[in-house]
């Protein structure tokens, strides 16, 4: 039998889909109709002979079938892009500036990167790790190029918002949807009758604002056992046992578990993570686009630590 080939199109509407595990934010990301998305699929799968998604009216999730098919996705689209670039004589160049929120520092975040100076050796990528709120603050003032930051769950016009939230119109493109928990380390104890300890960034922080804003909501009294703008210090504090955390459930750090549900604490609500883009035009936009492409092509390895394989 011939082998199936795999249309460029239909590999980006199904990583869209992974990475959000739903058709709508996927049309959305993507600009098609939602039954253009489903179509891909079905055509992909039909080319696989494999379902890839299994999909209810609640939920989207992949199948074993549809987790492999995620590298290769990935490696069909890299190598498409790499041959289109060669045959088209297209060399990007000039300075990218670049900040990402301090929840990816303990993801792939830095392979991506990696890959994409690989390919484009000519551009000058700067960094910046910040909270989403300052980085939302300088991609304003024009300090910065491309931010891949967090907002509040389903506030498609603002990137955070809300009191003490990490505000501004923010917009942007979504990489990837989770939920906020409560994290600790395993054998962290609760006292019911004593005000809960939080680990917790400075303002501007929507994990910040967002857990006040649950415990003053549920009537619970709170102190503030660790204030720090370094994950690593809040994730150090969490695992000494100083207190508890808000933080995005698929990030959940080594050596950290979220907080049982008899503890009683809120429910704290979603997440989305954004691209969002500079006014800069250019060779800094085609930069831009090239980056914001190879993360959203890769997005789904930074719902995970470093060390942890997925295709």
């Amino acid at each position: 039998m011939p082998a199936p080939l795999y249309e460029p199109s239909q590999l980006r509407t199904f990583l869209a889909v992974a990475q959000t595990l739903s058709f709508t934010q996927a049309a959305r990301r993507l600009g098609l109709r939602q039954s253009t998305v489903s179509q891909h699929v079905r055509r992909l799968e039909e080319a696989t002979g494999r379902p890839l998604f299994t999909r209810d009216t609640h939920a989207v999730e992949l199948t074993e079938d549809g987790e492999a098919m995620l590298g290769f996705a990935r490696s069909i689209l890299e190598a498409h892009e790499r041959a289109a670039a060669f045959f088209t004589g297209t060399r990007l160049r000039g300075r990218l500036r670049f900040g990402a929120s301090e929840d990816f520092v303990t993801t792939r975040l830095p392979e991506i990167l990696e890959a994409f100076r690989r390919e484009h050796p000519e551009v000058d990528l700067e960094l910046t790790v910040e909270l989403s709120g300052t980085l939302q603050a300088r991609l304003e003032a024009g300090r910065l190029d491309l931010i891949l930051a967090k907002r509040r769950g389903g506030e498609d016009g603002e990137l955070g918002g809300g009191d003490g939230g990490e505000g501004g119109d923010g917009g942007g493109e979504l990489v990837w949807q989770d939920v906020l928990v409560w994290i600790g380390a395993p054998r962290l104890l609760l006292d019911p009758d004593r005000p809960v300890p939080l680990i917790v960034f400075p303002p501007p922080g929507i994990t910040r604002a967002r857990a006040l804003e649950a415990l003053r909501a549920q009537g619970r009294p709170w102190r503030i056992a660790c204030t720090s703008t370094s994950l690593s210090a809040n994730v150090a504090a969490a695992r000494a046992g100083l207190g508890v955390m808000a933080h995005t459930r698929g990030l959940v750090p080594p050596g950290l578990v979220e907080v049982p549900a008899r503890a009683g604490l809120p429910e704290l609500g979603a997440v989305d993570f954004v691209l969002r883009k500079g006014r800069r035009r250019g060779a800094t936009q085609d930069a831009a686009d090239a980056l914001a492409a190879a993360i959203l092509a890769g997005g789904d390895r930074l719902h995970r630590p470093r060390g942890t394989l997925r295709g």
